[in-house]
């Protein structure tokens, strides 16, 4: 039972931090604009920059032909 004189006030400061960051959040501006993020997945990327190098990503893929480089697209 003298547990409880422990659990309880470490519960209130636990919810007290919890309303605390809630609120931060709120008027930090965290929740103004909910749904940009769901429609930035159905707009088209953005070209990357001229000579711009993206980290994580092999050059494999720049050395495969386009398809104005395959030979069936030229008449002869």
């Amino acid at each position: 039972m003298t547990i409880l004189l422990l659990l309880i006030p470490i519960s209130l400061a636990l919810l007290g931090v919890a309303v605390w960051a809630f609120v931060w959040a709120v008027r930090g501006g965290q929740f103004d604009d909910l749904d940009s993020a769901a429609l930035d997945i159905l707009t088209e990327d953005r070209p990357p920059a001229a000579g711009a190098v993206h980290a994580g990503r092999d050059n494999a893929r720049s050395a495969r032909p386009t398809p104005a480089d395959s030979p069936d697209d030229h008449a002869d």
